[in-house]
């Protein structure tokens, strides 16, 4: 296997038919089947299930498809990082967050090195704690932000100084819009919408662990179009949503409440290249 088979092979999966992928490739219908013949031989396995009109994967062909784009995007981010042998810094830098007000300090870093310095390319990646976890340990981003303990044998970090908390955000004309303050307990046979990844931040908590949860999310842009339409009440990290002026919505803070500091993390014993190496460095330069 080689990156450009993974290139074909990823092709015929977004185009449907081989017929389709080799016109989009521009080579030969015959090349094209042969490479994917080769392929499933070389694995012993059968990754398309061909149907009249539209080949669909099989279960093989459904975890080739995974590792055959971080195969690419591995590819594509070395490809990057030796460009950057030129007098000029250039390449991108890739980051993994979560939703939090902490991100400024990011954003904030990433202009002031854009302004320096116009040819580098930031790349945002939103997510759970987890599945950046994976994405930093795959290699596929070069930071993640976490809002959990930071193991320090394995990452090196830099804490944000900013402090996010819990709240409720509902529309403004329910009644529980009244309140100043929300208890779990206030929330009981509501319909409830979390982040994905939230149940680590209530361990123990009975209340939660009791609440009628209806949906989870792991955008809080989406989330808020569900409080709005109606689907129920989400708990989310405040300050993300604009709840002045015309908002038909409002934030209540969720007491007791906890507060969660967050932090940007990275692989020890990384070589980072010039533009990931510089963004460090312009993030410690903000928060001093």
């Amino acid at each position: 296997m080689d990156i450009r088979t993974m290139q074909y092979f990823l092709a015929v999966v977004r185009e449907g038919t081989i017929s389709a992928a080799a016109q989009a490739l521009h080579v030969a219908q015959p090349s094209l089947s042969r490479q994917v013949k080769e392929l499933e031989e070389e694995l012993g396995a059968a990754l398309f299930v061909r149907g009249n009109r539209k080949i669909t994967l099989t279960e093989e062909g459904m975890v080739l498809q995974k590792r055959a784009e971080e195969m690419v995007r591995l590819m594509q981010i070395t490809e990057d990082e030796i460009s950057q042998v030129k007098t000029h810094i250039t390449g991108s830098v890739r980051i993994g967050a979560g939703e939090s007000w902490s991100f400024h300090y990011l954003s904030q870093a990433a202009a002031s090195l854009a302004a320096e310095h116009p040819d580098i390319r930031f790349h945002i990646t939103s997510g759970d704690t987890q599945d950046l976890m994976n994405e930093l340990n795959n290699g596929l981003i070069d930071f993640a932000v976490i809002f959990t303990e930071v193991d320090h044998q394995l990452y090196q970090s830099i804490e944000l100084p900013v402090e996010d908390s819990f709240g409720l955000l509902m529309p403004k004309d329910c009644s529980l819009a009244e309140k100043e303050e929300i208890r779990l307990s206030d929330l009981k046979g509501l319909p409830v919408i979390v982040s994905r990844g939230a149940e680590p931040y209530f361990t123990g908590s009975k209340e939660f662990h009791s609440l009628n949860i209806i949906a989870t999310y792991n955008l809080v842009y989406n989330a808020s179009l569900l409080v709005e339409d109606g689907l129920g009440y989400a708990i989310c990290f405040d300050k993300l949503i604009n709840t002045t002026g015309d908002s038909r919505l409002c934030m209540r803070p969720i007491i007791p409440q906890m507060t969660f500091t967050g932090s940007l993390i990275w692989k020890k014993y990384q070589g980072f290249s010039p533009a990931v190496q510089m963004f460090i460095d312009r993030v410690r330069n903000i928060i001093r």
